[in-house]
């Protein structure tokens, strides 16, 4: 698999305060990457890092030129805001297309294809003339995903993405994430306090709390010291 991203001994902070040190990671195409920890534990940080919203102040990120031709797809926490957005599905959708129209004043052909094909991808074509602040939380969610693959089909960053959202919409979540994954090879980079889930999609742990206190496999990570303590007992969640 390819090697997208590559994080060496990377520190990260604010007016002369490190609130990350010493991560050390890498991000594969096809990977499915959880990042854990308690809040506070710069957990927001270190995506701000790999999206290139921080310079480091020690250690380095290399970015894979596939990557930088390719860019990274974000998906934040929704505010309340962003949910009451007052826009059609399809043109929410196409935003996700701003980066790559540059200084251009309207959105060409292509980019006008892509976001249609990712409504349809995600199973929300139907929705396209939908008003966004119209639909379920589950639906909201499809959508946001659908506008961060119009950004990039290589690496999603995902933040908290399942707050908000009802059982039912968190398994279809789950689901739809896993295809993407699995199917499309779409590496994947989630941020969640949502452990019973975690442990049973993710194949990768990363544990912070300000430095690495684990970087593995799942297996591995329920396996640890790290993990009982953090989960409350590996038989729980085995």
């Amino acid at each position: 698999m390819g090697l997208l991203l590559k994080c060496e001994n990377v520190d990260f902070g604010y007016e002369n305060q490190d609130a990350v040190v010493g991560v050390s990671m890498e991000v594969h195409t096809g990977d499915y990457i959880c990042i854990v920890g308690e809040n506070g534990s710069g957990k927001s940080t270190l995506m701000k890092g790999i999206l290139g919203l921080l310079k480091p102040t020690g250690g380095r990120i290399e970015v894979s030129d596939e990557l930088k031709r390719a860019g990274i797809g974000y998906l934040p926490q929704q505010t309340e805001a962003q949910k009451d957005f007052p826009a059609t599905v399809f043109e929410a959708v196409l935003s996700g297309c701003l980066g790559k129209r540059g200084n251009r004043p309207f959105y060409s052909r292509r980019e006008k294809e892509a976001a249609l094909s990712n409504l349809k991808r995600l199973g929300i074509a139907d929705l396209k003339r939908s008003c966004f602040r119209d639909l379920s939380g589950g639906q909201k969610q499809r959508v946001l995903i659908a506008r961060a693959l119009c950004a990039t089909d290589r690496l999603l960053i995902l933040d908290e993405p399942i707050t908000g959202l009802d059982p039912s919409s968190i398994q279809d979540f789950y689901r739809l994430i896993k295809r993407l994954n699995q199917e499309e090879q779409v590496a994947i980079l989630m941020v969640s306090h949502d452990m019973a889930n975690i442990v049973r999609q993710a194949g990768k742990i990363l544990h912070l709390h300000q430095q690495v206190l684990f970087w593995g496999t799942t297996k591995e990570y329920v396996k640890s010291g790290i993990s009982r303590k953090f989960l409350g007992g590996e038989e729980e969640w085995a």
